[in-house]
């Protein structure tokens, strides 16, 4: 280890299988912005955003494909943005924003 430096962290491990389905919830309404979008949670009363239009797509592209890693590749998401994205999306799993379909 350097000094002046913390030791390395590893990433936690993702909740959400980009192989498995998911939605937004039922009890989430997301307002277009321009900056994304927000994304209010009416059951947790819980505001979110969505920080990149790209992402706004991907999540509203969840319902029409098979799964999340589907849903990367219709909005275009490149394959070095994939694990951003991922990551991205496993927040908004963890906080009820997106749930198994």
């Amino acid at each position: 280890m350097q000094r002046g430096y913390p030791p390395a962290v590893a990433a936690p491990a993702l909740v959400i299988n980009p192989a498995k389905p998911l939605r937004l919830s039922p009890t989430v309404a997301l307002r277009d912005e321009s900056f994304g979008a927000l994304a209010y949670n009416f059951t947790t009363r819980r505001l979110s955003f969505l920080k990149s239009r790209l992402l706004v797509d991907v999540v509203r592209g969840l319902e029409s494909v098979h799964d999340a890693g589907s849903a990367l590749t219709a909005a275009g998401v490149s394959e070095g943005d994939r694990a951003t994205y991922l990551r991205a999306l496993d927040g908004r799993a963890r906080s009820g924003m997106l749930t198994p379909r």
